[in-house]
């Protein structure tokens, strides 16, 4: 999928402020500096996060807090968004550096004054290749294989864990950025889950982007696989922190989006006892069909897709059959097209191109942002856009808080 705009221009320094005015209300500065003891508005919230962390992680399916948004809940997706920030400004973008496609900076420095430590770096590995004539000719760095792709971070600030009302563990992933992940992202056939993520026999029809299963369960001799880096990282801090409350937030942009939904449910479907999983996503595309939507949702694995209505990364790839609209049709004449209808959908999920939408979703659209309403794909599809839109998003009736304070001000 396309990456944020973070390129081969983005600065050598350690993450920054993103340039769109986005409010820095959570725990984590950018620059560097603690925020959690000066911070007089987080203070005074954090009885009320540390009182609801399960239903901001989902474990009521958001419900109620969406449409209004909830100002505490959005304040966690906003910080859940620099921690995929993170990972794009740790990635190295210059083709012509000899570090290109690798973290820049040393593990230590990553997430300094967010609270968290990060404890193991994340690297993703292509299952396809070049053609032969084309590796011949293409630069080194176009069949670059394995890149860093993300990292596993654990809150350890003491004042952060009792804001938070437990031990988070996050996993970060940023966007596409290389060119053989571009390839990945264009395998768009459904191809069935491996024995060890499929789960119990009933659930063997469950099947996933082709491109997608093969960045995270592909790797070479010199690299484990995205997946065996996972459960290894994950059931260290299992063990480590067994008698403490924990959860998992997994969370990524765009092709990362899509990464972190898959690490969810094989987290949740390797570990009996896992603690609440829950997916943050941002922009991604459709990752699955409506049986691994169902595996998913069997595991008690939560996912808040922020979406963009005018970002067309997420209605792809695929197609989505409108169920509602195919049951009204069976009500209407069942005896008549019930056969009908059940052959045909099981005729055009044969094909391999019937996804089904994963999760709840939180709808957010450019065109409701002045200051973005005639932005470019790649500017509907940023992550920056994505952050500035949660951060103004008010409801559906009145989606941003310029809006909201013109009515308030004509009705007083």
């Amino acid at each position: 999928m396309m990456s944020s705009s973070h390129s081969q221009s983005q600065s050598q320094s350690l993450p920054q402020k993103c340039s769109l005015k986005i409010k820095n209300v959570n725990s984590w500065n950018p620059k560097g500096n603690m925020s959690l003891n000066s911070n007089e508005s987080l203070v005074s919230r954090a009885k009320k996060v540390r009182d609801k962390w399960m239903e901001f992680q989902g474990i009521k399916n958001w419900e109620g807090l969406l449409d209004p948004l909830d100002d505490d809940l959005r304040r966690e997706i906003l910080r859940y968004g620099e921690f995929v920030d993170a990972a794009y400004k740790c990635f190295d973008f210059d083709t012509s550096s000899p570090s290109y496609a690798t973290c820049q900076f040393p593990e230590t420095a990553m997430l300094a004054g967010s609270g968290y430590r990060v404890t193991k770096s994340l690297h993703a590995t292509c299952g396809v290749q070049l053609p032969s004539w084309a590796g011949q000719r293409a630069p080194e760095w176009a069949s670059a294989q394995s890149s860093w792709i993300g990292y596993v971070a654990v809150c350890e600030h003491k004042d952060e864990i009792a804001r938070l009302g437990r031990r988070d563990v996050v996993i970060a992933y940023r966007g596409t950025a290389t060119c053989l992940e571009w390839l990945e992202n264009l395998r768009v056939n459904l191809t069935s889950l491996p024995d060890d993520m499929a789960g119990h026999d009933s659930d063997r029809d469950s099947m996933v982007q082709s491109g997608f299963l093969s960045l995270y369960t592909s790797g070479t001799c010199a690299r484990e696989s995205l997946q065996a880096s996972i459960r290894d990282e994950i059931e260290k801090i299992l063990r480590k922190y067994a008698d403490e409350p924990l959860s998992i937030t997994v969370t990524g942009h765009s092709l990362g989006a899509a990464l972190a939904t898959l690490t969810a449910h094989d987290v949740a479907a390797t570990f009996k006892h896992a603690p609440l999983v829950t997916v943050v996503s941002f922009g991604g595309p459709r990752v699955g069909n409506r049986s691994f939507r169902s595996l998913l949702e069997k595991s008690g694995t939560k996912v808040l897709r922020i979406v963009n209505s005018d970002d067309p990364i997420t209605k792809v790839p695929g197609f989505v059959l409108n169920e509602d609209e195919a049951s009204a049709s069976l009500n209407r004449d069942a005896q008549k097209a019930a056969g009908v209808l059940n052959w045909l959908q099981k005729r055009v999920e044969e094909t391999q191109w019937v996804y089904a939408e994963i999760g709840k979703e939180l709808r957010l659209s450019s065109r409701d942002c002045p200051d973005l309403s005639n932005g470019s794909v790649a500017t509907c599809h940023d992550l920056k856009t994505y952050l500035h839109l949660v951060d103004n998003f008010v409801s559906s009736n009145c989606p941003l808080r310029a809006t909201a304070k013109m009515v308030l001000e004509r009705a007083q």
